[in-house]
């Protein structure tokens, strides 16, 4: 069995899987849009339209045109905006937001929202969409969500099992021919190495920040992901952040995603950083591409 890649006139494509509008755009964003714009077909999907969000943005919380009702079409619409922004296509899978339960004990999730249905069940339009858009490479969340939401967990299970299901000719043949994903991927955003690494920085500079500090005391250096992938998006920071501003309703413009310039982001870091999880082609670790072994070859299957 062979990976066969696209023709030289052929586009690269990937899929970035996310729970809820605004996640694409707070984690792997400044690789989107980098790949966007040197000519892969980025498609986002998202799993559900967010309808059990709160208003986190300080300014918007007593603005009288937003309301429960309301708030699932203007998170459509600020979806819409920031994907215009990133320069990617995106779709829906059409799940219902399951919310973030709080309490001791945790109340049961809403019937029927997205985080309570099978996966056998939820993968179904996955399985779909890949079928249909036959990605190279596939972003996802870890086993733990990236944070355990609910949404975020069950993005996982089914984007680990869409990668064997959309390859299974046995499995729902309604869905589309067979595709092979190449690469899997889970996103490794918000980890203990970066910022520690912006925090050292700054304190070099003189300047330290004392929020970063304070939460870097919460992260435990043994649950560090391994990180096997870099994407150098130090030239997309601005679109990575106009696109998280676009949804206008779930970010505080003068909160902690825009208070570390970006200067010293580039002097600290630099990169989006992904754990390889699965591979169909051979590889060689680390890598700074997300198609590495991918490119104007084709490579043999993994057995």
């Amino acid at each position: 069995m062979t990976v066969q890649l696209p023709a030289p006139d052929e586009p690269l494509r990937m899929v970035a899987v996310h729970a809820h509008p605004d996640d694409e755009s707070s984690k792997g964003a400044g690789s989107t849009a980098r790949y966007a714009r040197e000519g892969v077909q980025v498609t986002v999907l998202t799993a559900t339209g967010g309808e059990r969000g709160d208003v986190l943005n300080p300014r918007l919380r007593d603005d009288p045109g937003i309301t429960p009702e309301s708030l699932p079409g203007i998170r459509r619409r600020e979806m819409e905006r920031a994907k215009e922004i990133l320069g990617v296509d995106h779709e829906w899978l059409g799940f219902v937001d399951s919310g973030l339960p709080e309490g001791d004990p945790l109340p049961p999730l809403p019937a029927g929202s997205f985080a309570t249905l099978p996966v056998e069940e939820a993968v179904r339009p996955l399985v779909e969409a890949v079928r249909r858009l036959r990605p190279h490479v596939m972003t996802t969340y870890d086993e733990n969500g990236g944070y355990p939401h609910p949404d975020h967990i069950q993005v996982n299970r089914i984007s680990v099992a869409a990668f064997d299901l959309a390859a299974d000719p046995d499995f729902a043949p309604e869905l589309g021919e067979p595709w092979e994903v190449a690469k899997l991927y889970y996103i490794n955003g918000f980890h203990r190495q970066r910022f520690a690494a912006v925090s050292r920085h700054l304190r070099a500079e003189g300047t330290p920040n004392e929020e970063l500090d304070k939460m870097l005391q919460h992260y435990d250096e043994s649950h560090d992901r391994l990180l096997t992938t870099r994407i150098d998006v130090r030239d997309y920071l601005g679109i990575r952040d106009d696109a998280l501003r676009a949804h206008a309703t779930q970010v505080d413009p003068e909160g902690p995603f825009f208070r570390i310039a970006h200067d010293a982001e580039i002097a600290a870091w630099g990169t989006e950083d992904y754990e390889l999880h699965i591979s169909r082609i051979g590889v060689k670790l680390p890598e700074r591409d997300l198609f590495a072994g991918l490119r104007h070859e084709t490579v043999e299957a993994r057995p």
